[in-house]
């Protein structure tokens, strides 16, 4: 039993409908069982004929849509994203094939409170295990890549929590390092399910194979992305940490993009977060304070803590670099950015911008004041 099926239950006591994945994974108000396990045979093939008349096939009346359960709304449209996401890797709008989906996606992302497209959410968490599971390609690396974003998701819930438990806290509480702790622990789900990634799915799979299903189709004259990891925010977590007051602008326009994505939950943490004081920015201004050679126990407790959990963040950034330059190298790539929107580069820049903020917490955690509290910590004044 995999740590994921122990903690994914808990996910339901939130009353949250996106959170009962094995409610939505269960679900097929479509009746798409038998024509999705045809898909990957019609991709095979380039099959546009057979794709376009399944998803003509598979869309649902639309007063008996607009009265289903969130839950349904979900897996109906993780179903029709299948079909979406085929017909643009053979070069085909979906909405322009089949013109008839497009009131049914605007339906089902105005009753789910999401994009009207599937997303990464859709793709993985909510996807059938077993036979019933949606695939592009049936090859067992898309199987991998969909359980490694799996593994990943209750850790990420959690750390959320915990960080938004940190943000009501100042570095001199004993209790800022034991919600700090709590995120390193719930974000190694992240370094896990990277290197489950690298172990099970090769780049060149992912590069000629699969990414080509992710593009960005259409939608009453506005592009929306594939499912793509970047839409498991990892960010929300660097919010809390650091981004709120330290980022840069390429980052901060990269989340712009991504934050529509997220579940409905995870905009309003960025919402309540985005204007907030980080838990770097808190630390800098709590030593700059200090005039001796030793923090004292608790400040010096939330230093180390928050220099775990950027080491782990700056690991699992280091580690997606190094897949996302083979998958995007040269003599490989069909594309210049990740599915995501973001390119290597960007990547490159949250990697710098993590390893900076580490090295600040590391020299604090040692008494030493790295760099001046930003402007907002600074105009707190004191921060005990």
């Amino acid at each position: 039993m995999a740590l994921y099926d122990l903690v994914a239950p808990r996910l339901e006591e939130r009353g949250d409908p996106r959170y009962r994945i094995a409610d939505i994974r269960d679900a097929d108000p479509l009746g798409a069982d038998a024509l999705l396990a045809a898909v990957p045979a019609m991709n095979a093939r380039a099959d546009v004929p057979a794709l376009t008349v399944a998803l003509r096939a598979l869309l649902p009346d639309r007063e008996l849509a607009a009265e289903w359960s969130v839950v349904d709304a979900l897996a109906a449209m993780r179903d029709l994203g299948i079909l979406l996401g085929s017909l643009k890797r053979h070069g085909v709008q979906p909405t322009a094939a089949v013109p008839e989906v497009l009131p049914v996606l605007e339906l089902l992302g105005h009753r789910t409170d999401m994009v009207p497209r599937d997303t990464v959410h859709h793709y993985t968490t909510w996807n059938p295990l077993g036979p019933r599971r949606r695939m592009y390609t049936g090859d067992p690396m898309e199987g991998r890549l969909q359980e490694a974003v799996r593994m990943s998701f209750p850790g990420l819930v959690a750390a959320l929590d915990s960080c938004a438990r940190l943000a009501t806290l100042e570095p001199y509480d004993p209790g800022f390092a034991v919600a700090l702790d709590r995120t390193a622990h719930h974000v190694q789900s992240m370094v896990d399910a990277i290197d489950f990634t690298v172990a099970h799915v090769s780049p060149e799979y992912f590069a000629l194979t699969l990414r080509p299903y992710f593009e960005e189709i259409d939608v009453a004259g506005r592009d929306y992305l594939g499912p793509a990891a970047a839409q498991v925010p990892l960010w929300l977590v660097d919010l809390t940490l650091w981004q709120c007051d330290r980022s840069d602008p390429a980052y901060d326009a990269f989340l712009a993009e991504s934050i529509p994505y997220s579940l409905p939950a995870w905009r309003d943490f960025h919402a309540r977060h985005a204007g907030g004081i980080s838990a770097v920015s808190k630390l800098s201004a709590a030593v700059s304070w200090e005039s001796g050679d030793r923090l004292p126990p608790h400040l010096a407790a939330s230093a180390h803590a928050l220099g775990r959990v950027l080491k782990i963040l700056k690991t699992f950034r280091a580690r997606h670099i190094g897949i996302a330059r083979k998958a995007y190298a040269d003599d490989v790539r069909l594309y210049d950015e990740g599915s995501g929107g973001a390119p290597v580069a960007l990547l490159r820049s949250i990697l710098d911008l993590t390893r900076d903020n580490e090295t600040l917490v590391r020299r604090a955690a040692k008494g030493v004041p790295g760099a001046a509290p930003s402007a907002a910590a600074a105009h707190r004044g004191g921060v005990r």
